[in-house]
């Protein structure tokens, strides 16, 4: 019996299938749902699942290594940051392009790490110049208070195009069969073979990668063995893809605090980066001798810190693990969603938007009105269904958010 934990407790038959499809699978160990779980693409967001032997790129998702960083800023004055909050938020703007916007000048980032396929694909997805950028969807940045007066930014972002690039790449090699388009090829190319034999193999190959590049992921259990060259690139390439999702957040994190001191007229702020709080949530990750798959759930072991957004409205929780094993060692990377898009920009007005908002400086408008605190679950709920999971250790309420 294989071992399963629903911390949920409003989830969708459609999370529930996908779940309980994930577990059917031989190479499937033990599993578990988060609080904020809900539907997503092969496997619930917010689903934990633990593999022997197996990496599957369609659990870990097509934005590797999207997570969550904060800092607080000691010495910055959160009441100077309210009262100064609408040049914070639109020098922020600014500073880092959102949703589709990259920036108009490349920073060097280097591809060493990436296997060739890899560096293929980081190059045509101009990843220099995405280092810095937002995205768009849930992402975001927030400038907030706690309870206590500490003024943090907290930020949620990915490795852009370059990780889904890389993600979608993966995805399709794995629920493809190349050897099909090799025999495809052998069974049509006869008259190659028989006057150019010493081509063949070249042509072969050249032929077999083209037919790849056209076809799409298909939804579905599909993955690597960890021991095969597949299994290994992939996992070098998610790798590479973590690191840059840190870079890139890291990078708008010291564009943010240029933000507020350049508000606030401060002349000089030293940036320390040693107390930065950073957790992935579309991940893979070897522990025991096992894969254990993170798809929008926070990585949580004992002591380790993290952060938990819940929604604009609300702000972000800072927490501390405390390595459960029920929950394999995870907890919920948000709030979850209870309305997709379309439905949200169908069900909710932009009255309540607007009311609910009050007193923060945001975009509340059409354009992210599928971002309204009322198309999620109610975070402190959430929380409250991770006690076992998680110990908060502080609420930061927002001042500034900025969406894509």
């Amino acid at each position: 019996m294989k071992q399963t934990k629903i911390f949920a407790e409003v989830l969708e038959d459609t999370a529930m299938d996908q779940f309980n499809s994930a577990m059917e699978q031989p190479f499937t160990v033990s599993g578990a749902l988060m609080p904020d779980a809900h539907a997503g693409y092969s496997l619930p967001i917010g689903a934990v699942v633990a593999t022997d032997g197996m990496v599957l790129p369609a659990w870990v998702g097509y934005d590797i290594g999207c997570g969550m960083c904060a800092l607080r800023l000691d010495g910055i004055d959160a009441d100077e940051v309210e009262a100064n909050s609408k040049d914070v938020f639109d020098l922020i703007y600014k500073y880092i392009p959102v949703g589709f916007n990259v920036n108009e000048q490349g920073k060097e980032y280097g591809l060493d790490g990436l296997t060739d396929k890899g560096k293929e694909i980081a190059k045509t997805k101009k990843h220099d110049r995405a280092l810095g950028s937002l995205g768009g969807g849930n992402h975001f940045i927030e400038v907030g208070r706690d309870e206590e007066g500490n003024t943090w930014v907290v930020i949620h972002s990915g490795s852009r195009g370059v990780g889904h690039g890389i993600a979608a790449h993966y995805m399709t090699v794995a629920s493809s069969d190349p050897t099909k388009l090799e025999q495809e090829f052998d069974e049509t190319h006869q008259e190659l073979l028989k006057h150019n034999p010493g081509e063949y193999d070249s042509h072969k190959e050249k032929w077999v990668t083209k037919k790849m590049g056209r076809l799409r992921p298909k939804e579905g259990h599909y993955g690597f063995d960890v021991n095969s060259q597949n299994g290994k690139d992939y996992i070098q390439d998610l790798a590479w893809c973590l690191d840059f999702a840190l870079a890139n957040r890291k990078e708008m994190m010291e564009r943010v605090i240029r933000a507020i001191t350049e508000a606030l007229d401060i002349s000089c702020y030293e940036l320390d980066f040693s107390e930065l709080i950073n957790r992935n949530h579309n991940h893979a990750v070897e522990r025991d001798g096992l894969w254990i798959h993170r798809k929008g759930a926070t990585h949580a072991e004992e002591g380790m810190m993290g952060v938990i957004p819940g929604n604009m409205r609300d702000g972000s929780f800072i927490v501390q693990g405390k390595g459960n094993p029920d929950s394999l060692y995870s907890s919920s990377h948000g709030a979850g969603r209870v309305l997709g898009r379309k439905e949200a920009k169908r069900k909710l007005n932009m009255n309540d938007f607007t009311e609910t908002m009050e007193g923060i400086q945001a975009l509340v408008k059409e354009d992210t009105l599928d971002e309204s605190p009322f198309a999620y679950k109610n975070i402190f709920d959430v929380m409250r269904l991770q006690q076992d999971l998680v110990e908060v250790v502080a609420h930061v309420r927002p001042m500034v958010n900025i969406k894509g």
